[in-house]
């Protein structure tokens, strides 16, 4: 065809500057290559911070083990809901690109600040005098200044996070066959180079944060985020960038407004009947149309031409385009939408079970910088007269055991499994990510046997009694949870940000990536609200609390029981939900292997070509 001979991409992506960019310069994995260094980078700055996070607080902050944790999840679950507000500004005012690059300045400040206030000391609380019990409380402003720098971090990552994986994803064109299969690589990939990057932070800033300082601990990442970003800024040139659709949620929301605005109107059996955009409209504007699906029934009344238009009318508002419709009070979008636009919102609103699913995960994500590092602080670390282990570099056993999984099932695997079911992917997205759910319950479940163990070693040697008693076990009795969570992540997390970039509709993609983030910041939330609701609860009329300052007195393994119990009524929810979900690609016949995916190309393509001559006239 004359339109794939072109030089040009057919997905429409254009440099910063809106001109039509050259398939051969620019995109794929040559573009990824400076994304992917950029995100080795700030992985390694996020997790230097918050793989110790826990022990900063209870070590030079003095604060106690629930309070803590607490903070922890709190600051997690900020980390991963602000990036709701990044996606948002992304599609509807500035841009991908320009988004991520004014959000990172803010994150390097947040950086800054966090870095002086744990090394200046004036900013930084007092030591705790040698062989005392007693140590000075870090005053109000010592504490403001650190709990403020984390926030600006976390302000920070709100633009960066949601846009940085979806620029990655944007560099491959969904129309050129060979581009289309090595995305579907890319997000294994992409999560190989995030957990490269935590794994130099749980081993070698852990080391330095817990053997040299805290200040030097906290520079490194800080110099190497600032580095990650001029990365970032030089591959520019490389980089092809989407066109921006407009305010995803005003779009969603005036589905909903005009379906029940017509509430009593019946939909027409006959799909054809709804009012949809002219063909012409969606190829002016390098997309494909959504074609109709019948579920949810209801949202197809917001298409419903009923009593709002006559047949006259429906025929002139087809050849207008959106921004017409919306600026026409008598065809307004509040109350007439295109069969193309109530599809994009129902493709959301079917996403949102899923999404309810995966907030109990990230639940068990949040115990890994918590309750399972405070652990090992109660545990023997010595690895022979000089060295001891720091407690937070057990997590890295997480970042190994992921690294090692996502090349095998990305190299293994996929290439088995497809020859069976005959899914590029091997599996489904739903079915690896419900494998993931499944270990996360095993996971729990080992947890607690294993805190059972510790605790009967804790009495046995009558240490109960001494909160800062080191039980006689070595730390290493952790790694079978630590290698399990990691596992189950690498089927859970690496499903679910493909799940949500690839499900959401094209011009929601920053919103898809976003609820991707904001189910990690809900699950911190979650167990937040779970570590102080099980404290106060169990320590009532004058029981022992679960959960205790002192931990070879708490029953921590209670606690590890109850989130096993929770994760396998989360895993029978997602069974059900995950049932009846269809997929995008099914109920999309522009996807299909049909001859209207090659005659939209072609219809594409041309359009392209026009818009590439005119540019260059």
């Amino acid at each position: 065809m004359e339109s794939q001979q072109l030089g040009f991409t057919l997905d429409g992506s254009s440099d910063l500057k809106g001109r039509p960019v050259l398939r051969s310069k620019t995109g794929r994995w040559k573009a990824c290559s400076f994304l992917v260094v950029y995100e080795v980078f700030e992985r390694m700055a996020f997790y230097g911070i918050a793989s110790n996070l826990v022990i900063y607080l209870t070590t030079k902050l003095h604060e106690g083990t629930v309070t803590s944790s607490r903070n922890v999840t709190n600051w997690a679950g900020a980390i991963w809901i602000t990036p709701i507000l990044g996606a948002y500004i992304a599609d509807t005012h500035w841009g991908r690109y320009w988004t991520f690059t004014i959000f990172s300045c803010i994150y390097i400040l947040g950086m800054i600040i966090l870095t002086l206030a744990v090394s200046l000391p004036s900013l930084r609380p007092p030591e705790c005098p040698t062989n005392s019990n007693s140590c000075n409380k870090a005053s109000t402003l010592q504490v403001g200044i650190f709990y403020f720098a984390l926030y600006v971090l976390a302000l920070g990552t709100g633009g960066t996070k949601p846009n940085i994986s979806t620029i990655g994803a944007d560099q491959f064109d969904e129309f050129e066959p060979k581009e289309r299969a090595q995305k579907v690589s890319f997000f294994n990939w992409w999560m190989f180079s995030a957990f490269l990057g935590t794994l130099i932070a749980q081993t070698f800033l852990v080391y330095i944060q817990d053997n040299v300082s805290f200040s030097a601990g906290y520079a490194i990442p800080t110099a190497g985020l600032i580095i990650s970003v001029v990365i970032f800024l030089v591959g520019t040139p490389f980089y092809r960038q989407k066109i921006q659709k407009g305010n995803p949620f005003g779009r969603i929301a005036q589905v909903i407004v005009a379906a029940c605005r017509k509430w009593r109107v019946k939909v027409p059996s006959d799909p054809t009947e709804l009012h949809e955009l002219d063909p012409n409209i969606y190829v002016e504007q390098r997309r494909l149309p959504i074609s109709h699906t019948p579920n949810l029934r209801f949202l197809d009344k917001a298409a419903t031409k009923g009593n709002t238009v006559s047949q006259v009318e429906e025929s002139k508002l087809r050849f207008l385009n959106n921004a017409e419709i919306e600026g026409n009070t008598k065809y307004s979008a509040w109350k007439l939408c295109p069969v193309t636009q109530v599809e994009e919102t129902k493709l959301m609103i079917k996403m949102l079970p899923i999404w309810v699913a995966m907030f109990m995960p990230s639940t068990m994500i949040a115990q890994l910088n918590t309750l399972f590092v405070k652990q090992g602080t109660r545990l023997r670390r010595e690895m022979g007269p000089h060295f001891s282990i720091p407690p937070a570099c057990l997590t890295l056993f997480v970042t190994i055991s992921m690294l090692f999984f996502i090349v095998f099932y990305d190299r293994v695997l996929v290439n088995l499994l497809k020859k069976f079911t005959g899914n590029p992917r091997g599996i489904t997205i739903l079915q690896r990510m419900g494998i993931g759910l499944i270990i996360h319950v095993i996971t729990m479940v080992v947890a607690s046997i294993i805190e059972i163990k510790r605790i009967n070693i804790v009495k046995e040697h009558h240490l109960e009694g001494d909160p800062e008693a080191i039980a006689p076990i070595t730390i290493f009795i952790l790694l079978p949870q630590f290698i399990l969570m990691g596992i189950a992540d690498a089927f859970v997390e690496v499903g679910k940000l493909e799940f949500f970039y690839d499900q959401a509709p094209e011009s929601m993609q920053s919103i898809g990536t976003a609820l991707f983030a904001s189910t990690l910041g809900v699950g911190n939330f979650i167990s937040s609200f779970l570590l102080t609701t099980v404290t106060k609860i169990t320590g009532r009329k004058g029981h022992t609390s679960w959960l205790l300052n002192n931990l070879n007195a708490s029953h921590l393994y209670y606690y590890y029981a109850l989130l096993a119990i929770l994760n396998f009524l989360n895993v029978i929810f997602f069974l059900v939900v995950s049932h009846f979900y269809v997929y995008k690609r099914k109920t999309n016949e522009a996807f299909g292997n049909n001859h209207n995916l090659d005659d939209m190309i072609e219809c594409v393509g041309m359009s392209r070509k026009a818009h590439v001559d005119e540019i260059m006239q």
